[in-house]
């Protein structure tokens, strides 16, 4: 019959390690956390802008491909995501962005007990803020956020210089009172290495009796008996074992392996199951719909002056910028490489932004602008400006292929499938060229090289961006929270409809794409959950 536990969860990502952390605080409770992926004691994990190594590592990253899309020009868009402990949270940006406090009051409307109100006093409960604590800050809490503002390339003041000119004010903190403005990311960056969810929240964890981490193991299916979750079954090396859970179980795999898994265990579309031989136990529409992400894009400058192209090119500035990491926890290395950013409104009658700025100084003309940097830019000093949309309209979904759970899901993004997403993106990129014609800027470029100026009319531009936009790697809302049972998934406290003794909780889960990062929104939903589970 297999071992037993009080509580399993499944995935050691951005929400399973803090679910893992405060399940396991009460020694009575029994946890066992389960993770596909191996250990996080990876040079280029902990290394922070070691990132662009790991976007395309098998052994961490579980390497998805979506379906050809026809709104990024018929290309199949990679899209990295976590397969070891810290999720995406080991492998991710590490930018810090909670989102604004009107995507929460969305949040609250559509379901109880998830507005402003409820999320902000967890926010500040979950995060030790180097900046401190104020009315939006937390101070003390597990999460140590760093507020960058060391370190920082000197084409950021004059990034900030140029904002200002184009009438964009300098924001201090995007997770303060308000969003709009340019300023300087927080970043989940900890003594010069990644502060990921595995390590603020599972290692000091591990140390209790009750918690069990087990890796390398694939959870293939949910047991459900009687209309109650009592188990899973799941793959660790090479053998097939159980493991029952005497109270709950948790997925925590999320936006693709979460519904890919109810889907597997019989939870799911009908039509779907059915088609894959799996026998229908819910039939829930809604399972792997409402897919939501980010698409971004880069535009990108050769300059006059020196930018991080001219030290990470060759060889012995590689070999310097170590050094500084390694023995003062500084340079390039020891920060992700948006070092500033911003949010602003494509429409001046707008009532909040809907765009996301993020400063680099640094180029690498990949065939993809998505792409991240594999710490290898052009030979001549290159800056890029990028952006990405904040509540896009379009809608993709996941499916199983099959019944074979070792077989990746069917990715339907349908990037750019709506008018709306179009015609913002079209007044998006014309604010990049914007910003670059500010006096600041405009006098230290030598000339645009992507998407060139001969990229002129509302056709080409349109043209330029389905072809070199992607994923910002923030897949959300596929096994979404609602109070309306016919749209949603989950029910307020987390639980699948339909189903007794099993939740879902991870970025999956949210009622809808927040504006901005979403590594911030889905620890919380870990937060969150916990006390749901817990009664708090």
């Amino acid at each position: 019959m297999g071992e037993e536990t009080d509580f399993i969860i499944v995935g050691a990502g951005s929400a399973g390690c803090v679910l893992a952390n405060r399940l396991s605080e009460d020694p009575r409770n029994r946890v066992t956390l389960i993770e596909a992926g191996g250990s996080d004691a990876r040079f280029f994990v902990h290394l922070p802008l070691g990132y662009g190594k790991l976007f395309y590592d098998p052994a961490v990253n579980w390497m998805y491909q979506t379906e050809p899309d026809p709104g990024l020009a018929g290309a199949a868009d990679h899209w990295p995501r976590g397969k070891v402990l810290g999720g995406s949270s080991s492998i991710n940006a590490m930018v810090w962005i909670r989102g604004q406090a009107e995507d929460y009051h969305d949040w609250g409307k559509a379901v109880r007990g998830w507005g402003w109100d409820d999320v902000l006093p967890a926010y500040r409960a979950i995060e030790d803020n180097e900046a401190g604590e104020d009315a939006f800050r937390g101070k003390g809490g597990p999460l140590f956020i760093s507020a960058n503002q060391r370190g920082l390339h000197p084409l950021v003041p004059t990034y900030l210089e140029a904002c200002a000119q184009a009438g964009l004010r300098t924001n201090s903190d995007f997770n303060g009172a308000d969003q709009e403005g340019a300023g300087v990311y927080q970043m989940t960056i900890r003594g010069a290495r990644r502060n990921s969810a595995a390590r603020a929240f599972l290692r000091p964890a591990k140390r209790r009796q009750n918690l069990r981490v087990l890796t390398q193991a694939m959870v293939t299916k949910v047991m459900i008996q009687n209309g109650r979750a009592v188990g899973v079954e799941y793959r660790q090396g090479g053998q097939a074992k159980v493991l029952l859970a005497r109270r709950e179980v948790i997925l925590s795999g999320g936006a693709i392996n979460s519904p890919q898994l109810l889907q597997l265990s019989g939870i799911g579309p009908a039509e779907v199951l059915q088609r894959n031989g799996i026998s229908v136990l819910v039939d829930n529409p809604n399972v792997g719909r409402n897919l939501s992400d980010h698409q971004g894009i880069n535009y990108t400058w050769e300059m006059t002056v020196p930018t991080y192209n001219d030290v990470l090119r060759p060889w012995w500035g590689k070999l310097w910028a170590g050094m500084q990491w390694a023995l003062a926890g500084q340079g390039p290395l020891a920060k992700s490489i948006n070092h500033g950013g911003g949010f602003f409104r494509t429409d001046p009658a707008m009532t909040r932004p809907n765009m996301q700025l993020y400063m680099q100084a640094f180029s690498t003309l990949l065939p993809k602008a998505g792409e991240r940097p594999l710490l290898t830019p052009d030979p001549w000093s290159g800056m890029s400006l990028g952006l990405s949309n904040c509540r896009p309209t379009s809608r993709g979904s996941i499916e199983i292929r099959s019944s074979d759970p070792m077989q990746h899901p069917k990715i339907v993004a349908n990037a750019f499938s709506t008018d709306h997403d179009v015609t913002e993106m079209l007044a998006a990129v014309k604010y990049l060229r914007h910003l670059a014609a500010q006096p600041a800027l405009a006098k230290l470029i030598k000339r645009e090289l992507r998407p060139g100026p001969e990229i002129q009319s509302d056709e080409d531009l349109i043209a330029d961006f389905r072809a070199r936009s992607g994923t910002v790697y923030h897949p959300s809302c596929t096994c979404r929270m609602g109070d309306d049972p016919d749209s949603s998934v989950l029910d307020g406290k987390c639980r699948v409809r339909g189903v007794d003794g099993l939740r879902v909780i991870d970025a999956s889960s949210f009622p809808s794409l927040i504006s901005g990062n979403t590594n911030a929104p889905a620890i919380l939903m870990g937060w969150m959950g916990a006390n749901k589970i817990l009664g708090k």
